[in-house]
């Protein structure tokens, strides 16, 4: 299997906080990856790290099959990202800002078009950023991660504050993305119920630990084998099996969540 994006034991500590915990994770070439976890996670950290904006404590990565930080730049080059909420100069133009990292990047003048083409902002590029609703500003955000269309793109809660229509217009759009052109994405969220509707495979991560990486077919058959042997771990979420019934998988990962929290409770008091 061909792995675009790896991890090995991927950790970073802030004096004495741990914010990612050894995270060894695999993202397949031309997947979504659904990366799950409540807030405060360590999922934008780990995010942050894969982009050269902060340096690991410990571990290594590889991307597309250039090792950080030997490659640093090359790396840089095939990512575009979206890192919590984008900013832009209110002043100018939608098009006017893309044309700033447009320049930045070096990429010719009609990468600006496309972008705006591929985010169905291209009737509003004119508009001043200021007049833009919060959900074109996120549409705004992921044209610029867009620019020079990127293979591998690295989106932190691109529907973080957006009403259910702006939700239902940027999953439409990141859904569509790896058909429009050949890319790989990665991307975060909260929320099982919207990664669901996304993702080809998950990763779920707790107080910076990753509890678990595959499929959602695999999460929910591992819940059900788990469940019916009734077996008990530090992270065994599963003994709420006949409860759940796995119909809703945002419970799953809800109880998934709970039960380590108790689990890490229980060390302390150890």
């Amino acid at each position: 299997m061909e792995y675009i994006i790896t991890t090995e034991q991927l950790t970073k500590k802030y004096k004495n906080f741990v914010s990612v915990n050894n995270v060894s994770i695999h993202i397949r070439k031309g997947s979504i990856y659904g990366f799950l976890g409540p807030n405060g996670a360590g999922k934008s950290t780990t995010m942050k790290m894969l982009l050269g904006l902060t340096a690991p404590t410990k571990g290594s990565f590889a991307i597309d099959g250039r090792h950080f930080p030997e490659d640093r730049l090359a790396i840089l080059r095939e990512i575009g990202s979206f890192i919590e909420s984008p900013s832009f100069y209110v002043n100018l133009t939608g098009r006017e800002n893309l044309d700033i990292i447009r320049r930045i990047l070096g990429l010719p003048k009609d990468s600006v078009d496309d972008a705006l083409r591929l985010v169905g902002l291209n009737e509003f590029g004119n508009r001043l950023a200021k007049k833009y609703s919060l959900g074109m500003k996120q549409r705004l955000g992921l044209a610029g991660a867009l620019l020079g269309r990127p293979p591998i793109l690295i989106l932190d809660e691109p529907t973080n504050g957006l009403d259910p229509s702006g939700i239902h217009e940027i999953r439409n759009l990141v859904k569509s993305l790896p058909k429009l052109y050949d890319c790989t994405i990665m991307i975060s969220s909260h929320m099982l119920s919207e990664i669901e509707l996304l993702a080809d495979d998950i990763g779920i991560l707790n107080h910076g630990r990753l509890l678990f990486e595959g499929s959602l077919d695999e999460l929910r058959d591992n819940a059900q084998k788990m469940g019916n042997a009734n077996q008990m771990s530090d992270i065994n979420i599963f003994n709420v099996a006949n409860k759940i019934g796995f119909a809703n998988l945002e419970d799953v990962f809800l109880t998934m969540v709970d039960q380590d929290n108790v689990a890490i409770k229980q060390r302390a008091v150890l």
